[in-house]
């Protein structure tokens, strides 16, 4: 284990079970000290038992490791990040997993089951990461690792709640990475696809068994480390399976000034649509620089 994270500190919220849980006990094995967050809540969000994190805390210490357990929602996240501070005085590391479904078609979603999944992945993820932010801005260094979905990058049946949410922490992390780059902090989002009692219903054993969350947890321990310059990237991770998005960005159209109607729109749709000769943008200012060129040509501009 090259990779250590001796006299880190890494809080992980989520960390009772499945995802959370591997992740833990990795982060553990190399050398951190682990605060374990979980309510102990159903996977709806409903109830709380505090004996989930401890189980996990208790399975760290056998192994030879250190941890302590947490079991205040991740809408408190702030007590989180404070419990962090008083054990340990520090925090290096930030793994915000925790997240709960409520799966229904839109024409049936009620507010109720749109407002939970807000608060606990977006607004969770948003309280723990802002009082995390302050103590990682103070030390010159930190490393965020968010976690969004597949459902939140494309779209999928009955989680509109969901990847609302998921892809809202995407946008979260984008910015973070722009903000926390030159203080040290990076941040990275991983889309896993991991057996987990989130998963259990709606796969069978075989893939379920095929996508242990140890094939995710390599990805979390390589993206924190601090020899890893990674920021702002995305991953969709699973089963042994690790790649990067980025934005693809078509040629486009561009129209003369008073040209541009709906018809001549439609009339030229198939340059508009068409990722022949694609840009990757990985910046709001590269999309405004392309932007500036399109203008500045039609216009006869320089556009800087």
């Amino acid at each position: 284990m090259n990779l250590r994270y001796d006299g880190r500190v890494v809080v992980i919220t989520g960390a009772g079970n499945g995802l959370g849980k591997s992740h833990a006990l990795e982060f553990a094995k190399r050398g951190a000290r682990v605060v374990v967050n979980d309510l102990g809540g159903a996977g709806d969000g409903s109830g709380e038992d505090g004996s989930v994190a401890s189980q996990v805390v208790r399975e760290i210490e056998a192994l030879g490791g250190q941890a302590i357990g947490n079991t205040d929602s991740v809408e408190d996240g702030g007590r989180i990040i404070q419990q962090a501070m008083d054990t340990y005085g520090r925090v290096d590391v930030l793994i915000n997993n925790a997240g709960i479904l409520r799966d229904t078609a839109f024409h049936k979603l009620d507010e109720a089951s749109w407002d939970i999944i807000y608060r606990v992945h977006l607004l969770g993820a948003f309280r723990t990461t802002r009082a995390a932010w302050d103590v990682m801005r103070s030390a010159g260094y930190g490393r965020i690792l968010m976690t969004t979905s597949a459902a939140g990058i494309y779209g999928n049946f009955g989680q509109a709640n969901y990847s609302s949410a998921k892809l809202g922490i995407v946008g979260l992390a984008n910015t973070l990475a722009v903000e926390g780059a030159t203080k040290g902090i990076f941040t990275n989002t991983i889309a896993p696809t991991a057996a987990s009692r989130l998963t259990a219903s709606v796969m069978p054993e075989a893939m379920l068994k095929a996508l242990n969350p140890e094939y995710v947890t390599p990805v979390a321990a390589m993206l924190c480390h601090e020899s890893s310059d990674q920021n702002g990237g995305l991953f969709e991770v699973g089963g042994g399976w690790v790649a990067k998005l980025r934005w693809e960005q078509a040629r486009g159209a561009m129209f003369s000034p008073g040209t541009m109607t709906a018809e001549a729109l439609a009339d030229r749709w198939s340059e508009v649509t068409s990722f022949d000769k694609a840009r990757h943008p990985s910046s709001i200012q590269d999309t405004l620089q392309t932007l500036g060129e399109e203008i500045g040509m039609q216009f006869g501009l320089s556009v800087q």
